[in-house]
């Protein structure tokens, strides 16, 4: 493996070996991270860890950059999702009603569902390059299995993601996707029906459907991503970047 210390690396080194670097990090952390807490809990310890773990060389590049380009969208998405979710009303009556309000009404409420739009897209297409170039590398080879699968897991979750919030504006486009992506499962044997009427909460898109898909988009699905997203960023932690093939 090439272990090689590249110019990133460098950089990094005369900065953190600054003697105003630990005066730099108290400046921009929180003071509650000095007391109490960081005499238990040594934050400052782990700070300089973080600050100074080393890269290696091959890592510096465009394509090594997709997973952080994702779970920036996300952070991005989570946000403006918060945002969206103070004017929006999960029921058949006022859903589109809502959306029209915050793009019409709410000071810089279209550029924030454009930006939830458009980062939903975004981050499905970061991700999937990402498991592309995972592949492509074979970093789903031992020992970093469990971080493929994790990763595949993630995929899933971020297309659920995308099919969930398809439906809440509530528009014509919204509503017939929604019902032709479903009635796919509706062909399966013996299951179809059953897996259909769960997903609708009755035999039609109804009221229950989109309060459903709300609750699965906003609370559900964050609270599962995140879990994984946990599993995935320490066992890469723990094992490192995996070099390119």
């Amino acid at each position: 493996m090439n272990n090689s210390i590249g110019p990133m690396d460098k950089m990094r080194d005369r900065i953190t070996r600054h003697p105003d670097f630990e005066r730099f990090i108290r400046t921009i952390s929180p003071a509650f991270l000095y007391g109490a807490l960081d005499e238990r809990l040594s934050f400052q310890d782990a700070l300089n860890k973080a600050f100074k773990k080393k890269l290696p060389s091959f890592s510096v590049n465009r394509t090594m950059c997709l997973g952080g380009l994702a779970l920036f969208l996300f952070f991005g998405q989570v946000f403006s999702g918060v945002m969206l979710s103070l004017y929006y009303k999960p029921s058949p009556e006022s859903a589109y009603a809502s959306v029209q309000f915050i793009e019409q009404q709410v000071p810089l409420g279209f550029l924030i569902r454009q930006l939830h739009a458009w980062g939903g897209g975004l981050m499905v297409l970061f991700v999937f390059l990402h498991m592309i170039k995972v592949f492509f590398n074979k970093a789903y080879r031992p020992p970093r299995e469990f971080t493929w699968v994790a990763g595949s897991f993630l995929l899933l979750i971020t297309l659920l993601f995308a099919f969930t919030g398809f439906l809440l504006p509530w528009s014509e486009a919204s509503y017939w996707s929604v019902r032709m992506g479903t009635s796919l499962l509706s062909n399966m044997p013996f299951i179809g029906d059953a897996q259909l009427q769960l997903i609708y909460g009755g035999k039609h898109i109804s009221e229950i459907t989109i309060s459903r898909f709300f609750s699965i988009h906003c609370i559900i699905l964050p609270w599962i991503s995140t879990g994984f997203m946990l599993i995935h960023f320490i066992i890469i932690r723990r094992l490192g970047i995996s070099e390119p093939q």
